[in-house]
């Protein structure tokens, strides 16, 4: 069985911050990690190659050439190998270039089972990519999985979380699944497959290795772009109560009385 996660490096978003002249992400000195949801989806390829000797798990994802730094963590837990899709031309993507760069390189990879990604990326929320890419690559996509019931037979069946409860989904192979983080507790890197894949030599492709043109990548062929980032106003401080039960509550009536918002 071979499974092939898609991962995302972002910003750190503890970290991050914007230029309020430009409205833009400031993404210089700002640390990057390994998308959360992304984590998730990968221990969850993972688990399964613990459990059957015949798994490999390959990571996918797309951005600068730095984004070696977030493969080399997919490598220490356990990935058993890395694929970056690098190139200027896929520079500006939106959700529907980027699914289609990832199309491109899955398909190169081919012969796949199941294909995992995280519910979304954090500095972006859209959700978007996991449910494009299974579209272009024709497979089924059950998304927000939060537990893997079982795998035989050519078919998974999963619980699908939904808002106030969950469902339960059985989908043939190959199909795409997205992880949200109730799903599991991703793992840390090993010293064992750090010090094993510190020398890895990782497969980078441009558009022309994963046949795509120039005009189906990027900017050019993203239908949406962001107008404008900003950070809202920081508002006032709120004002913690001290006292008992009836002497808060007393205040707390006063205060608002004070300010209208109650008579």
């Amino acid at each position: 069985m071979k499974i092939i996660v898609c991962a995302k490096q972002v910003p750190d978003t503890n970290e991050v911050k914007i230029d309020p002249v430009k409205g833009t992400l400031i993404r210089d000195g700002v640390p990057s990690i390994l998308n959360p949801d992304d984590a998730n989806a990968l221990e969850a390829a993972l688990q399964i190659k613990d459990e059957n000797e015949d798994v490999s798990v390959e990571v996918i994802t797309m951005g600068p050439p730095q984004a070696t730094t977030m493969l080399q963590e997919c490598l220490g837990m356990g990935a058993d190998n890395a694929y970056l899709l690098s190139d200027r031309a896929f520079g500006g993507a939106d959700t529907c270039a980027t699914s289609t760069t990832l199309a491109g390189g899955i398909k190169k990879i081919g012969d796949y089972d199941i294909i995992f990604s995280g519910r979304q990326a954090i500095d972006g929320d859209t959700a978007q990519v996991g449910p494009q890419l299974a579209f272009r690559l024709d497979i089924p996509v059950v998304t927000y999985v939060q537990k893997i019931v079982s795998i035989k037979d050519r078919t998974v069946t999963v619980e699908r979380q939904l808002e106030n409860g969950y469902e339960v989904i059985e989908v043939q192979t190959p199909c795409l699944l997205t992880c949200v983080k109730e799903l599991n507790t991703p793992r840390y890197m090993t010293i064992f497959n750090i010090m094993a894949t510190k020398d890895y030599e990782y497969t980078v492709w441009n558009h022309d290795d994963i046949q795509l043109e120039k005009e189906q990548c990027g900017l050019i062929a993203s239908p949406t772009q962001v107008f404008k980032s900003f950070s809202p106003e920081v508002k006032g401080k709120g004002e913690m109560l001290s006292g008992t039960i009836e002497e808060m509550a007393e205040n707390l009536v006063d205060k608002l009385s004070s300010k209208h918002i109650i008579k």
